[in-house]
This record gives structure tokens, sequence and C-alpha cells, in this order.
């Protein structure tokens, strides 16, 4: 999804939860992500997070700011695949402190990633998920952002606000130098607003 119809999409969502909690779970995301470490990146057998991992690939590329380019973590490995698409879950049981993991996972995840995610996380791995409202995948977050359901917003929508916005720049990272878009996200945002309600 480009730029613009991004934007769209924030256009009808304004007035939601939607356009906010993406920029806080995009701004959670970059703060959790330490250049040493890295993201994972992991989806259910069922659906893994391809769209997702080359959106935060191309905002990274875009933004200069490498942190939310990701490592996409598979359930089903080749022996043939590019060195990009043959990482495996064990890599998730082998993260620790300094690493983050992002769990999208619209359906309950299988035990074996749940226990590995669980693992990561006593290792010291920051975890996040973007998920459908499964307790114990939210039980496992540091934070989350729950799509799907009755909700307004399906899990790949919320996966294009999230991706979006992780290479917008609320604030810069600590330390880090303002980027040009830095500098433009206040103003592209307040001239973005709808204005204020009059009663």
């Amino acid at each position: 999804m480009d730029a613009v119809r991004v934007a769209l999409l924030r256009d009808v969502l304004a007035g939601t939860r939607w356009p906010q909690d993406a920029r806080r779970f995009a701004l959670a995301l970059r703060a959790s992500v330490v250049p040493r470490g890295g993201l994972l990146l992991a989806g259910t057998e069922a659906y893994e997070p391809w769209h997702l991992a080359a959106h935060l690939s191309d905002e990274a590329a875009w933004s200069g700011q490498p942190e939310p380019a990701p490592t996409l973590v598979r359930h089903r490995v080749a022996a043939g695949d590019p060195a990009h698409l043959a990482v495996g879950l064990g890599r998730i049981a082998a993260a620790g402190r300094g690493e983050t993991v992002l769990l999208v996972a619209p359906e309950r995840p299988g035990e074996g990633l749940l226990e590995r995610v669980h693992d990561a996380r006593r290792a010291g791995a920051r975890v996040l998920t973007l998920d459908g409202g499964d307790p114990e995948v939210g039980g496992l977050a540091h934070d989350s952002l729950v799509g799907g359901g009755d909700d307004e917003v399906d899990l790949d929508t919320a996966q294009h606000l999230v991706s979006a916005a992780a290479g917008e720049n609320g604030r810069p990272p600590a330390g880090g130098p303002r980027t040009f878009r830095d500098r433009l996200a206040g103003p592209a945002d307040r001239l973005t607003q709808p204005p204020p309600a009059r009663w």
C-alpha cells in the first residue's frame, strides 16, 4: 500500500482509535529495537506476515532508520531457500536481551510457537504482538495492538497502518539525528487532522 492510500485510509479512520494506536504501537516497536539486537517477525503456521516484512523493510530504507527492518522467521524452511528466507523458529528460541520479537497472530498460534516466544521473553527479549485478541498471545506481550473480530479494522489493515507509522517519526530515537521526515511529520499531522468538533 503506497503513501497516498495510507493517507486515504487514515482519513477514513479519522475519529477512531486506529491512527493514534498504530502510531503508538509503531513508536513502541521502533523504541524497542536496538541496532545490535534486531527485530524478529513471526506469524502463525497458517499466516506468515510476508507483506508486513516487506513494508517494514521498505519503511526502514526510506526513512533512513534501520530499526524496523525485520528478520522474517518462518515455520517451514526449505533447503534451497535464500538466506533471508531461511530463518526458522529456532531463531526465536535463541532470542534474548536486546532483541525484539513481533508476533503477528490473527488466530491462536500453535503451542510450539507460544513456548518459543515465552522462552524468548524470559531470556530478556521484548515481545510485541499484532493479534486477533487471543488472551494467551496478549499475555506474552510487552505491548500489543489488537485488530479483527468486531473491531472496525482487520489485522491486515492494522499492519499497513503500523508499517507506515514505523517509517514516520513522532520522536527521533534517543541520540539519533532528526531526518527530513521527522521535521515534516508534526506539521503534516496538524494539517491533516479534522477540525475540532464544535458543540
